[in-house]
This record gives C-alpha cells, structure tokens and sequence, in this order.
C-alpha cells in the first residue's frame, strides 16, 4: 500500500489529511474516514489502511486543525485506550473541549475542500464515495451525505451520536437529502443513541429517498466498535465491516 500526509486546502487553513490506497490497479472509489471526540490517531490510521487492503483510497482528515494538532490518548494498564466516561472530570473535559469549537456546518465546508482535492489529480475514480464514521463522525457521514448527494452514496455511522436532537443543524433535518445507502452501527447501551432515537430514526428514515439499514449489537457499548478501545465488541465491529463492505460493492462498484 502506500500511504502519506497531505495537506488539504481550505478556507480556514490547511487540513492535515492521512491519505493511504493499494499500490496497483488504480484509480479507485474514495472512502473518507470521520474520525470521533479524540481526534486524530494511529488507531485510525489502521483502520483506513484496513478499508484500503481491500481495494479503496482511504482519507483522514483532521478536523481539529483549526485549533492546531490536538492529539489525545488516555490508555489503561494493558495499553487499552480509556473510555470517556471512565476518565477524571478534568481529563474529559479536555477531550471535549474541542468538539465544542466544531460544528458540522465547519465539518461540511471542510468535506467540501477535500472533495476539491480528491478531483486535483488524486488516484480516485469519479463519481460515488463512501464514508465511515465514529461517534461524532458517525453523526457528520449523514450531515456530509446531506451536503453531498451525489457523491455520499455509501455512508456508513458507528455508535453515532445525536443524529436526532434539537440543534438547528441536527442531520435529521436533512434526512430528505440522503441518497444511495446509510447503515448505522449502534450499541444496545448508548446515552448517545437510545433506542427512542434509533426506532424515531427509522422511522423518518422510511420516508426518505435513501436505503436505509442498521443493527443494534447486544452486549456492546458507546465506543465499542474501535478496535483499541477498552469495551471493544469485537463481533459487532466485525459485523459491521460485513455490512459496510457489502454496501460499498453495491454503491461503489467493483474495486
């Protein structure tokens, strides 16, 4: 494979992207990752050279770069990543400090930019894209599938969170905009995405001109599908690789 850093215009600055795709047998269907609260890390570096091996260009942008490189890794005595919720109140409240001073409308003009990018030369076919995302990320795949209909055709949110809530930017609100697919990964135990929010979700999804699918994975948790992390749920992350990668051959092509 090869992979490297670039760095992506836009508005704002410069965004520090970790790019990675297979060596041979391009170009290919882009797949950008989203990343969650504790932004950029080697934890998700391999999980786009994952999505890469078989057979994707894979982006990671750091949507934190408007606040400089904000890196954060709290991890136990077995070198597991800690959960937020088990962590000091100072610690959690630097973790979150950042997200605070995100909004997805930023996280879309950024997506914007990156697209920009993807079209100046890079090793990617045109046309349908896929994206992943976590926690918060799982939230902006809908938001940037919103934005970007024509190009978000295969939109993918883990243990996502507020995809439904009161904000005048929640992404439920332009649900009508989603296009192709959208799969969510949730966690049976999840403040973050309850199931009143999963089965209200569904239901507005029905209405929407997008398929629409998900699971609920008994026994996991909020952050569960991150292979580092201390509640890992191995069976559901893999489930979820399952369905992911089926949708992208039905929305993306071959490879």
């Amino acid at each position: 494979m090869r992979e490297r850093i670039a760095n992506v215009a836009t508005p704002d600055g410069s965004m520090e992207t970790f790019i990675v795709h297979p060596e041979q047998n391009g170009p290919f269907a882009a797949v950008v990752l989203y990343m969650d609260v504790w932004g950029i890390r080697e934890e998700l570096y391999d999980i786009a050279r994952r999505v890469a091996t078989v057979g994707y260009y894979c982006a990671v942008p750091d949507l934190y770069y408007r606040q400089g490189r904000v890196r954060h890794e709290f991890r136990d005595a077995n070198s597991k990543m800690i959960s937020l919720h088990t962590l000091p109140e100072a610690d959690r409240q630097l973790v979150t400090a950042p997200l605070s001073r995100l909004s997805d409308t930023m996280v879309a003009a950024d997506t914007g930019a990156l697209l920009k990018f993807l079209d100046m030369g890079e090793p990617v076919k045109p046309g349908a894209m896929g994206s992943v995302g976590y926690c918060m990320g799982g939230r902006h795949v809908m938001t940037v599938a919103a934005a970007f209909p024509d190009r978000f055709r295969a939109s993918a949110g883990l243990h996502p969170t507020s995809l439904i809530s009161d904000r005048p930017d929640s992404p439920h609100l332009v649900a009508d905009r989603l296009r192709g697919e959208f799969y969510c990964g949730f966690a049976e135990t999840d403040p973050y995405a309850p199931l009143s929010m999963i089965h209200e979700l569904d239901g507005l999804l029905a209405k929407c001109p997008v398929t629409y699918h998900r699971e609920i994975h008994a026994g996991a948790v909020h952050g569960y599908a991150l292979p580092d992390r201390d509640i890992h749920h191995k069976q559901g992350a893999n489930r979820d690789w399952e369905l992911i990668f089926a949708m992208f051959r039905r929305q993306l092509g071959p490879n």
